[in-house]
């Protein structure tokens, strides 16, 4: 995969200052700079993957792992039964750093649909 440094790499190298609110051996969660809920955390795989079309069955484990963490956290942050999980694949769909990240927003009401 592609090694290109993003501002998360710089996060996950600490050159780069964030509010991180968890981390194990294969990705870091962080509150986001902009945030739309009470929780707005990015989850944020150590391993550059730029988008999730991108990904193959080589990530299968990674991906597995990231929603699983995706809630852990939720939990972890008092929102076990009511989050959001959003990935924004692509420029078009709103995509800003291409690395894959997830966002978990949570703690206030959330219409639907999205954006």
């Amino acid at each position: 995969m592609d090694n290109q440094e993003t501002l998360f790499t710089k996060i996950i190298n600490r050159e780069v200052p964030a509010k991180i609110i968890y981390e194990d051996d294969l990705c870091i969660a962080f509150r986001d700079i902009n945030p739309q809920a009470p929780l707005h955390a990015l989850l944020v795989p150590k391993q550059v993957l730029p988008k999730l079309s991108d990904s193959s069955q080589q990530e299968q484990s990674l991906l597995g792992h990231l929603m699983l963490t995706t809630a852990l956290i939720a939990e972890q942050q008092g929102y076990a039964d009511a989050f959001r999980v959003v990935v924004n694949n692509g420029e078009d769909a709103g995509q800003t750093v291409f690395h894959l990240h997830i966002h978990i927003i949570a703690g206030r009401e959330l219409s639907w649909p999205p954006g």
